[in-house]
């Protein structure tokens, strides 16, 4: 059975990354999310794709100049579907106190090595306080974030993004000892999803939000896709 991940929440149906976009995945009954991390400049893990503000809050600067404090009380409505009430950044640790989800998968973006030795050792300690340790997977493209995750985090699930093959993905996932392989869609052949589940990886596929492409995917045995619309692909998947 192919399992379903809501991308930044229901990014199709509420502002990304923020609580109620989250909350509206687990309305769908869909108990697994993506997300995106960035540290704020006291070293809080911030839930927002963008290494700066402007795209989905239009303010300036970058998330990494901005204390957590200032950092919550900024509306990030500003790129999604129409929303009525303010949709603040979330904290990861709100996002952990407040939704039941069965598994996380965290996303770390580029980082320097010592801002991803940082950023992992926080996922780390976030999780373990949450007693989500064994329910998170912190996924990344980048070589620094994996390495941190292999050498300092080494407890935690990791996984590879891979968004193009001109590196072969199995390669890389299998060099950084990864559980998870994030593939883009456009990548997922029969013959490398076979491959790559042979080798141990859970094969997740980003961003499926057409139904006829969707059941395409899990007929050719995904273990799971993520969407934009948790809802949709709920329903499409168990027709």
């Amino acid at each position: 059975m192919t399992l379903i991940y809501g991308h930044r929440g229901a990014k199709g149906e509420a502002p990304e990354n923020t609580l109620v976009s989250f909350q509206k995945c687990l309305e769908h009954g869909v108990r697994r999310c993506e997300l995106d991390l960035h540290l704020s400049r006291d070293s809080e893990l911030m839930v927002i794709h963008d290494p700066t503000l402007k795209r989905t809050t239009g303010r300036r600067g970058k998330v990494v100049e901005h204390d957590a404090a200032a950092l919550v009380t900024y509306d990030a409505r500003k790129s999604g579907p129409d929303w009525v009430q303010p949709c603040p950044i979330p904290r990861l640790a709100e996002l952990f106190e407040t939704c039941d989800f069965e598994h996380w998968q965290l996303e770390v973006k580029s980082a320097s090595k010592v801002r991803a030795a940082r950023t992992v050792t926080a996922i780390a300690t976030l999780a373990e306080r949450y007693g989500l340790a064994d329910k998170v997977t912190v996924t990344s493209s980048s070589r620094a974030v994996l390495t941190a995750l292999n050498q300092l985090t080494p407890q935690l699930s990791r996984g590879l993004v891979a968004e193009y093959a001109w590196l072969d993905p199995l390669k890389v996932a299998r060099h950084y000892e990864c559980q998870l392989l994030a593939l883009n869609w456009t990548l997922c052949t029969p013959e490398r999803l076979l491959k790559a589940q042979k080798s141990g990886l859970h094969v997740s596929v980003w961003t499926v939000n057409e139904p006829a492409l969707m059941q395409r995917l899990a007929d050719f045995g995904v273990d799971s896709l993520i969407t934009d619309f948790p809802g949709l692909a709920a329903a499409t998947l168990t027709r």
